[in-house]
């Protein structure tokens, strides 16, 4: 058997925050839900069951969380600063592809929500 690709996906996270271009968004917060899935070599952890051997999800979670709790006015930056923030402190993490969705915008429509997604690649790793 031979790996191709490996990634790790952290789905449907949920968060209270404050982001959004006007004010009243920024000063009453509303839901958002982030997606996220890193390429990352696997390898070694499908032989050694060693979670020292793949990418904790637990600290991409605590990235995000403290990423979100950022007030920003777009959703853009948000995810653009959650990739930095992983590509800086995760090195071998090799791409990204990133998911911000803000629940129920104030747009005057029927919406379930308005999103951006990001793909991103570790220059790095290249």
């Amino acid at each position: 058997m031979k790996l191709v690709s490996g990634f790790i996906c952290l789905n449907d996270l949920r968060f209270f925050a404050r982001h959004g271009v006007l004010p009243q968004e920024r000063e009453t917060g509303g839901e958002y839900v982030v997606n996220l899935r890193a390429k990352y070599p696997l390898d070694n952890s499908l032989e050694s069951d060693d979670v020292a051997d793949t990418l904790n999800y637990a600290e991409i979670f605590e990235i995000i969380n403290k990423e979100m709790q950022k007030p920003s006015c777009l959703l853009e930056h948000v995810a653009g600063r959650i990739g930095r923030r992983i590509f800086s402190q995760l090195p071998l993490v090799e791409a990204i592809d990133i998911s911000v969705a803000k629940i129920n915008p104030p747009m005057g429509a029927d919406i379930g929500s308005a999103s951006v997604e990001l793909h991103l690649i570790n220059d790095k790793t290249i």
